[in-house]
């Protein structure tokens, strides 16, 4: 029987052929795809021609492409409804992909190949992109080992194996947490929740075969349950389990499974001849030095910090008057945090929700990719891999852009958070190859589904990651649409968030759920005001965590990172009330791959960019100006990696900007009300 995902797709736009894939096909062909793989490596390094840029670098862009299509069905499908024969696969694929990438790069005579046009450069008469590919790519064989010898280059391939499994027991131990923990409530608990809160969790607990409604540990039912239950004791139940995620004893704790990825990673930069993993891996990133990346996030802790001490001190005060005589705690901070917002900006999240429909969410990012880039968007009938899932063609002027999938229920098979990513990136290496983008995200299921202001922005924040994607525009897949610095990736994203609070995007998209009726101006007007409320909580719980992990990195592995967790939070005086974002245990960014290790920080690297960038629409006087739309289009979102993110970044804006953009967006300059 032959199977489908080593077969010419001939599905609409190259889908992957989701009704005839079955679990058991993956591991044959990703085995298969390996096989390929490691011929065409083979055949680039021993071709007995004089090495070029096309017959080493555009041969090595187009080596894998079996595996890039097969395992980009495959992790997309693991990361958002997983089964135990693909928790399995995972299991098994870690160590064979991590010791296939060590192949290539520990490859003598690729390397020299690589080596001998890095020497010749000048004299090859490269575009900037081709030079730009073949100093990525040298690079990254550098930093991978390839000028390593005898045991040294022996012992980073083992590591590099231990890490591809670690981070997959790490990651597999968090859905299963996640996955199994609920708390039943009775009808009486149900009391002082809002109807969309009962409907979630009624939701949430058919969906776990529970006798009624249920809380999960799905940021969109347990956040709105800590702002609105009245019940002290539930919502420290539900906090202390939403913390405890990846530490509760037994075969899914990750904390020791975190302690030997620390000390993995200190060894593998010491190999590479770094001091520390930081130091290692910030050569790359626009930060550069742990120093740098300490320096901004304390030119924001201090204010954000001192922002939270009297907020705390008012909802303290909320507390007392309630008759309870305890401290702050942080089950108690969202619920008294939400009453405050009533009553200093009149502002519900009850009242808000019903106005923030998923249908019209979609429509409005949809929307304003239509008046700033041109791109319409058709839905398609086609399979996909769960019933959630949807998907539209994206087009511009009748040319196909891209195919866009939307995933965006939370359900137990399906890893916490919200992401984007690619089962096919754009390239045109090879012919014209569009992209297939995915977005992920976990929100809670209703009839019609009803978000939070922050899921709708949490919604625009990946979307801006899929335009990215969609619009990228270069010759060679290794440098196009994400494929940028870390500390850089998240701008697209994080300024596309802005546009979901521009009043006319509002008016004609935020319409109730029961009337149809837009958001009044009053309401409107309030929420636009309510923008930098409690943001010295949010700026607390997110630079500890980003310091974090840059302490993790920059210097010895500590032995116990819980007691390293403390020793940082007890150093920067952490305020009692409010906890990390994302605690060592479950700190997915940072421990299920390196993706985001020693670069948690990236996301406020990136908002000081996006702050300054949206002041570019503003200072043109639209938030649609097709001039500074297309300016951005060009140097951010069609560029990819094609050249490095402080030039992309100054090519649109003029510039490089400073941290007060951020601290005025955050309501915590020293001007802010």
């Amino acid at each position: 029987m032959t199977n489908p995902l080593l077969q010419d797709w001939t599905t609409p736009f190259g889908l992957p052929p989701f009704d005839g894939i079955e679990d058991t096909d993956f591991g044959p062909a990703l085995e298969a795809a390996l096989a390929e793989g490691r011929r065409n490596i083979a055949a680039i390094a021993e071709d007995p021609e004089a090495p070029t840029f096309a017959n080493t670098l555009e041969a090595l862009e187009l080596a894998d492409r079996l595996l890039d299509r097969v395992a980009g069905v495959f992790y997309n499908l693991a990361g958002a409804d997983a089964t135990p024969a693909r928790e399995a696969l995972q299991r098994e694929m870690a160590p064979k992909l991590a010791a296939y990438s060590s192949e290539i790069t520990n490859n003598r005579a690729l390397w020299r190949r690589i080596e001998t046009l890095w020497q010749s450069r000048e004299a090859l008469g490269l575009t900037e992109e081709q030079a730009r590919v073949l100093m990525l790519t040298r690079r990254s064989f550098l930093r991978a080992g390839a000028a390593l010898e005898g045991e040294d280059r022996a012992r980073l391939t083992e590591v590099k194996a231990r890490l591809a499994v670690l981070g997959t027991q790490f990651t597999q131990n968090l859905l299963a947490e996640e996955r199994g923990w609920f708390m039943e409530l009775a009808e009486g608990d149900l009391e002082g929740l809002p109807g969309f809160v009962v409907d979630a969790a009624r939701a949430a607990g058919r969906e776990k075969g529970a006798a009624g409604p249920v809380i999960t540990l799905s940021r969109s039912l347990i956040v709105p349950f800590l702002q609105f239950s009245p019940r002290r004791d539930l919502r420290e139940k539900a906090q202390k389990a939403w913390a405890a995620r990846g530490a509760n004893g037994g075969d899914t704790d990750n904390r020791a499974i975190a302690a030997e990825i620390l000390a993995l990673r200190q060894e593998r930069a010491q190999l590479l001849g770094y001091e520390s993993f930081a130091t290692y891996k910030l050569e790359t990133e626009m930060a550069k030095t742990p120093g740098n990346v300490r320096e901004l996030l304390m030119q924001v802790w201090e204010p954000a910090r001192a922002q939270a001490q009297r907020d705390a001190e008012i909802l303290t005060g909320m507390m007392r008057e309630d008759g309870i005589n305890g401290d702050l705690a942080p089950w108690d901070w969202r619920y008294y945090a939400q009453a405050r917002r009533k009553v200093e900006h009149d502002l519900d999240e009850a009242e808000l929700k019903p106005y923030f429909q998923l249908e019209r969410m979609i429509a409005a990012a949809f929307d304003c990719a239509n008046r700033l880039f041109g791109l319409d968007f058709t839905p398609l009938d086609v399979p996909l891999y769960h019933p959630d899932v949807r998907a539209w063609e994206v087009t511009r002027e009748g040319r196909h852009m891209a195919v866009f999938l939307g995933d965006y229920f939370a359900r137990g098979s399906k890893r916490s958070g919200a992401w984007c990513s690619a089962m096919r990136s754009q390239s045109k290496l090879d012919g014209e190859t569009r992209p297939i983008v995915v977005n992920v995200c976990n929100f809670a299921k209703g009839d019609p589904a009803l978000l939070s202001h922050d899921d709708a922005r949490t919604l625009f924040h990946e979307f801006g990651h899929a335009l990215h994607q969609m619009l990228s525009d270069v010759t060679y897949q290794s440098i196009s649409g994400t494929s940028v610095a870390r500390d850089f990736v998240e701008l697209p994203s994080q300024l596309y968030e802005h546009w979901l609070d521009v009043p006319e995007v509002l008016e004609k998209h935020a319409l109730h759920v029961e009337t149809g009726q837009p958001m009044p101006r009053d309401l409107l007007q309030r929420l636009l005001a309510a923008q930098t409320y409690d943001m010295g909580f949010q700026t607390v719980e997110f630079i500890a965590s980003a310091l974090v992990d840059l302490d993790f990195h920059d210097g010895p592995a500590p032995a116990d990172p819980m007691a390293a967790e403390a020793e940082t939070l007890a150093r920067i005086k952490m305020p009692d009330a409010i906890v990390m974002r994302h605690a060592t245990p479950h700190f997915a960014h940072v421990f299920s791959g390196d993706g985001y290790s020693s670069g948690y920080y990236s996301y406020m690297w990136s908002e000081v960019m996006d702050a300054d960038a949206y002041r570019a629409f503003e200072e043109a006087g639209d938030p649609f100006d097709a001039d500074t739309a297309a300016r951005l289009e060009r140097f951010i979102l069609s560029a990819g990696g094609s050249a490095e993110a402080d030039a992309l970044y100054t090519a649109f804006r003029g510039r490089m900007p400073g941290v007060g953009a951020l601290l005025d967006g955050r309501g915590l300059s020293a001007d802010s009300p």
